[in-house]
């Protein structure tokens, strides 16, 4: 069970001034990109066409998001050295810098003293946070929302603290 991009689509299309995530851990087991991360392993080059099926969904989501004034930010909060998957992830982020979003990434021993969230999430108009959760083994279980104040503030906060931190994704090397 995923979450598709298209339904993740229709959050953003009723999106109007910002959406940021953040993602906290070192691997995800996402069946959608699987192939492409063993293609990766073992050639060691990326795909970074926009055009290609692997991107072309969330390029087009997040290029007329932006083309409509959203902000959109992400985050992420890495380990080091970093995991092979964080290598995957960084060798194709310049796709979604390209199309619009802003990357940032934080070495995980400068965010000890930052109030994070327990799972990965998305803020949608800091007002509704979409949690991704994952179980152990890294494979997505579900999302959960909420419109709590309380946990609002908290993922705003945890995102802002990151971001400040944070590299920008042409000037962190892994």
């Amino acid at each position: 069970m995923t979450q598709s991009v298209e339904s993740f689509g229709e959050l953003l299309k009723e999106t109007r001034h910002s959406a940021v995530h953040l993602e906290m851990r070192d691997s995800y087991a996402v069946a959608g990109e699987a192939d492409d991360f063993e293609a990766w392993k073992r050639t060691g080059v990326a795909d970074t066409d926009p055009a290609s099926p692997y991107w072309s969904l969330w390029v087009d989501l997040v290029s007329e998001a932006v083309g409509r004034g959203v902000v959109m930010r992400r985050a992420r909060v890495v380990s080091e050295p970093v995991s092979d998957y964080i290598r995957f992830e960084h060798a194709g982020t310049g796709v979604v810098v390209a199309a619009g979003e802003e990357v940032r990434w934080l070495p995980r021993r400068l965010a000890s003293d930052i109030a994070l969230p327990g799972n990965d999430f998305w803020l949608f108009d800091g007002r509704l946070a979409q949690f991704n959760v994952f179980s152990g083994d890294s494979r997505w279980t579900h999302t959960d929302f909420t419109e709590d104040p309380a946990v609002v503030k908290l993922c705003a906060s945890a995102f802002e603290s990151v971001w400040e931190r944070g590299t920008p994704h042409g000037l962190y090397a892994v």
